[in-house]
């Protein structure tokens, strides 16, 4: 039997009182309850159907008064025919025992997944058990369907949302939950991000479970997200919501084994977060320090931050003094101690090898009244054990580092130790440019390197490439479309001239690390740094896209110049010479499909 929606005095969620059931329109009811002081709010759901009404995430004993009061004031109880339970927790549970013992519909069931049951049956409930797989994962209500779908470890192995095709709800249970100091029923804006947050960092256990299961839900026709926890999320938030949540790094309790303490978890987090996401998208040491400054100073008392390394005995220091760029240093007597010894004699005697020594015993010609400890990081070079860089923190003020942030410290030095080394290496490559610059290493005409130093540099990058650095090398070889046909045209001179246009894309396009080459006539080669594939393959579709653009005056006025690019991925201990073989039939391929288009070696 289908009944109307009885008339009742109730909330709306245009201005929701929430001592009233809140009409969520089209037969859904909020009917949940609030405890003061609590930021892990319930929400139970009702959706009203005759007599096969639906009760979802019933709820714990300490709400069930108030639920069971708000739902008489819309249906009788006798008529909810169906009680879902998205997983087992006694937030949605624990009423089980005592709806047993109540005057129900007679054809009562609990709906849930076959392995949320097996946990459910020691409530040794006469209550039936029916499992949604066996129901081909859908209920029918007679006129109105409701889907679930799985998302399995969102937070349970069990774990399942509710998807009312009618209305395009989506009862989601823990996903799109949130913390609440104040509980806002309905989300109005952005700022509930910060609670749904802050509740998944700690609660799902990693990125790629909770990617599964969004990817799954983000394909439904939502126009309402209810979950169990936190605020109702509208359609015009749903898309904000989803990316936002793409983004996060969860299971927060992996970096701690005694801590309890949630938002100094999400400090630590937040502090290795983002500093391995600027290692990663930047190529400007200054940026990633200061934004390790200041993902550090919720944490620590640090002002600055500088870094030490030995380059061929002689010790450079980069620090705010010198904006980050490396200069020559004469180390104090500690810290020369320090540097070029083994990590097994850092760690002698302690269960971390991180110190903490007084800011004078370091501090050599830089001194800092502010300062007064030095928290020093050794940075070992990946399977080398000799530490040649450390990091040091200044201090303001003394610490007791717990095992959390000591966990998470450690856990920094291997990405800042290559980072650290990659800028030794190009610390090095700027000392070896002042050298080749005196036997003439830049091409003329072009401004780019000559083949006589690319073998000298690149060979310094494959080296360190198969000390197993976690950043990668790509070969891109370019060649100017069609070349002959401008020097017969118009001369050599006014090739000339599109060599050294062509020329100066390259250079303003590729980044510091990156060497770019004249091989000679019309071929450019440029030696790319980094691991991400779609980055490096970028940088050569923006090139090809300003050759394009190119324009010209005089007699090339009106001319439109293209350029190929061959590309390949070198492989560890792979010889140059096979890697830019690779990348030249990668090139030849892009010039026998039309020209102006890149090829990606398969080697």
């Amino acid at each position: 039997m289908i009944c109307q929606e009885p008339e009742i005095h109730a909330s709306t969620h245009a201005d929701p009182s929430l001592d009233l059931p809140v009409s969520m329109g089209e037969g859904i009811w909020w009917v949940g309850s609030l405890m003061p002081g609590d930021p892990f709010q319930c929400h139970v759901y009702l959706i009203v159907h005759g007599d096969q009404s639906v009760l979802i995430d019933p709820g714990s004993v300490l709400l069930f008064p108030t639920v069971l009061k708000k739902i008489e004031q819309i249906i009788p109880f006798s008529q909810i025919r169906y009680f879902i339970c998205q997983h087992q927790d006694p937030d949605i549970t624990g009423v089980l025992p005592i709806l047993d013992t109540m005057e129900l519909h007679p054809e009562a069931v609990v709906v849930s997944h076959w392995r949320i049951n097996a946990l459910l049956k020691h409530y040794a409930l006469n209550l039936p058990l029916v499992c949604i797989e066996e129901q081909g994962w859908e209920l029918d209500l007679g006129t109105r369907i409701l889907r679930f779908i799985f998302t399995p470890y969102l937070h349970s192995p069990g774990a399942f949302c509710t998807f009312d095709v009618e209305s395009g709800t989506l009862f989601s249970s823990d996903l799109f939950g949130g913390f609440t100091e104040t509980l806002q029923l309905f989300a109005q804006d952005e700022s509930i991000m910060e609670g749904i947050r802050f509740f998944h960092e700690h609660y799902m256990p990693s990125r790629e479970i909770l990617l599964n299961g969004l990817f799954k839900l983000e394909k439904l026709p939502l126009r309402w997200i209810a979950p169990q926890h936190g605020s109702i999320i509208p359609e015009h938030l749903i898309p904000l919501v989803f990316s936002r949540l793409k983004e996060l790094d969860c299971g927060l309790y992996l970096i701690t084994q005694t801590s309890s303490n949630v938002q100094r978890l999400v400090l630590l987090n937040n502090l290795l977060r983002k500093s391995m996401e600027r290692m990663v998208m930047s190529r400007n040491f200054a940026e990633l320090v200061n934004t390790l400054l200041q993902s550090a100073k919720p944490l620590l008392p640090v002002k600055t931050m500088r870094f030490f390394g030995l380059l061929n005995d002689q010790c450079i220091r980069f620090g705010p003094e010198t904006h980050y760029r490396g200069a020559l240093f004469q180390p104090s007597e500690a810290l020369r101690s320090r540097l070029g010894t083994t990590l097994e004699s850092w760690e002698s005697g302690r269960n971390s090898p991180l110190l903490l020594l007084p800011g004078a015993d370091l501090s050599g010609e830089i001194q800092d009244p502010e300062v007064v400890l030095e928290l020093l990081i050794p940075l070992p070079s990946p399977g080398v054990t000799i530490v040649n860089a450390l990091a040091t923190l200044g201090l303001t003020a003394g610490v007791t580092l717990d095992g959390e942030t000591r966990h998470v410290l450690e856990q920094l030095s291997v990405p800042l130790g290559v980072a650290m080394e990659r800028e030794l290496i190009f610390h090095s490559l700027d000392r070896e440019r002042e050298k080749f610059y005196q036997i003439s290493t830049r091409d003329q005409l072009t401004g780019l390197y000559t083949r006589f130093y690319m073998r000298d540099a690149v060979a310094r990058l494959c080296e360190l490439h198969d000390r197993g650095h976690q950043a990668g090398l790509a070969v891109a070889v370019f060649d100017i479309d069609h070349f002959k046909r401008i020097n017969d045209t118009y001369g050599h001179q006014e090739g000339d001239v599109v060599l050294r246009q062509v020329a100066g894309v390259l250079l303003e396009n590729v980044r510091v690390e990156d060497v770019p080459v004249r091989m000679g006539g019309e071929e450019f080669v440029v030696f790319l740094i980094g691991s991400e594939q779609p980055g490096l393959i970028g940088i050569a579709e923006r090139i090809l896209d300003k050759v394009r653009a190119l324009t010209f005056t005089g007699s090339l006025a009106g001319e439109r110049i293209t350029i190929s690019c061959g590309i390949s991925f070198r492989q560890v201990r792979e010889p140059l010479d096979q890697v830019t073989e690779r990348a030249d039939m990668a090139l030849y391929a892009a010039k026998h499909a039309g020209r102006d288009c890149i090829r990606v070696s398969g080697g």
